[in-house]
């Protein structure tokens, strides 16, 4: 590890041991909101200091064992020892740096995935149904919960528009990086020379944050508009005026929900999908100021970025941003993504692991 790392370490730990002596002190037992805070950093801090510390250990063992290596009788021992315990050393560093790198509190949140069709008309929004079951199978993979929340269905099939909530701890820093564009290679099935067609689908992916967190939503700024809702849905469909479209007046975002038969119902979830768009909206302004590979990795959302390219006739997929290519495209379809994932997140954790020189300790 370098210096720089090293000094910020040591830092943690002269913190870790000051927060030891507060403890134990009277006034902070007294005082709770204190106590609290103070338990929290000491926790947060305990697993990178014991790896530290041992850290420390291997290192000084390392040199104690250095100085046998003129000893020829001890030299062999001397050797091997040396070997295994540069080994652990790696190790640990690893770990130590993964520890270091700052959490995104978005991370263990459940989140919304908004699918869309682009270029391509009715071989777009049938890709956008085939994507949407693909994060639908890998949510299931995972056990969290899915739900639609709003959708378009195309009469061709597939969706012009879908919003799929996905439920669960963790959703939102594992599909993260699915925003932006996701173009398709085939031949579609109406296609009668046989010829190969490129078709698009822009995935927005929005935290859902727990209600003590979420930003209130001035009434003031909101038009809402009742309509009959069209399309599949039995009886109820044209009969009542139970769909929703509120529009948020300040940044012009419209969000209708007209998948169920109660009015409070669509009204409550266009509310959820509205206040996730807000919030991601203010992420991406946050975002700007980050280093240029993480804007990159991860995508805005707009047809402009482009994620991966999925060739239907070689069962190739192809993450763009990282260069990766693989043969496993009917694997992935069926909720396999992590073959895809995993490497995004090493390269985005390896992106974020090169900041860690700028500290200073």
């Amino acid at each position: 590890m370098n210096t720089s790392i090293i000094n910020k370490l040591k830092s943690l730990k002269y913190r870790y041991q000051e927060i030891e002596v507060l403890l134990t002190q009277k006034d902070t037992i007294l005082n709770q909101d204190k106590l609290r805070h103070l338990s929290k950093e000491y926790l947060k801090l305990s697993e990178i200091i014991k790896c530290f510390i041992e850290w420390e250990k291997i290192k000084y063992d390392m040199k104690d064992i250095n100085s046998l290596f003129d000893d020829e009788e001890m030299l062999d021992i001397a050797k091997e020892e040396y070997y295994i315990l540069k080994k652990q050393k790696k190790k640990l560093e690893k770990i130590i740096k993964t520890l270091l790198l700052p959490e995104d509190p978005n991370d263990q949140h459940s989140c919304l995935i908004e699918i869309r069709a682009a270029t391509g008309g009715d071989e777009s929004s049938i890709f956008a149904g085939q994507l949407c079951r693909m994060y639908i199978r890998y949510a299931e993979s995972y056990m969290w919960k899915t739900e639609i929340m709003s959708s378009s269905e195309n009469e061709k099939g597939g969706f012009k528009e879908i919003i799929v909530k996905i439920t669960g701890k963790g959703a939102s820093g594992r599909l993260k990086f699915e925003s932006g564009g996701h173009r398709v290679q085939r031949v579609p099935e109406t296609e009668s020379q046989g010829r190969i067609h490129t078709s698009t689908c822009t995935i927005a992916v929005m935290p859902v944050l727990p209600k003590t967190e979420k930003e209130e939503i001035n009434v003031s700024d909101l038009k809402i508009d009742t309509f009959r809702s069209s399309g599949a849905g039995g009886q109820h469909v044209n009969t009542t005026d139970s769909a929703i479209r509120i529009t948020h007046l300040p940044t012009g975002y419209v969000v209708e929900c007209q998948d169920e038969r109660s009015q409070h119902k669509n009204k409550a979830k266009a509310l959820s999908i509205l206040s996730a768009r807000l919030y991601t909206a203010k992420l991406a302004q946050n975002q700007q100021e980050n280093a240029s590979m993480r804007r990159v990795l991860l995508g805005s959302g707009s047809r402009s970025d482009r994620n991966r390219t999925y060739n239907f006739p070689q069962n190739r997929i192809t993450d763009h941003r990282i260069n990766l290519t693989i043969y496993k495209l009917d694997e992935v379809l069926e909720g396999k993504l992590d073959f895809l994932i995993e490497p995004i997140i090493q390269e985005y954790q390896t992106d974020m692991l090169s900041s860690l020189s700028e500290f200073k300790g």
